[in-house]
């Protein structure tokens, strides 16, 4: 049963050394998978910010910095509950 390591594009993960190493982990089942360059469709912190950002977000959030970070502490602690995300 193959393993899968999902990384970015950090320079630890382009160096040389974790290159080299890639042969060997294969032997070993496990596989490397690279995220494109930029890809928040698969980062879920991203999805949870555009949800919070143009579904969710009430006017008066923007009033101050401590309504917007009130609102977006609201949200996160009522995600599941209150706010869902569905994709279908």
């Amino acid at each position: 049963m193959d393993t899968f390591i999902v990384i970015d594009n950090a320079p630890i993960h382009t160096s040389d050394a974790f290159e080299e190493k890639i042969a060997e982990w294969e032997t070993k089942n496990l596989k490397v998978f690279r995220l494109p360059t930029y890809s928040p469709e698969l980062n879920l912190i991203e999805i949870l910010w555009r949800f919070i950002k143009y579904e969710w977000i009430e006017f008066q959030a923007y009033r101050s910095w401590k309504d917007l970070v009130e609102y977006v502490e609201h949200v996160i602690k009522n995600f599941g509950t209150e706010y869902e995300i569905n994709f279908a």
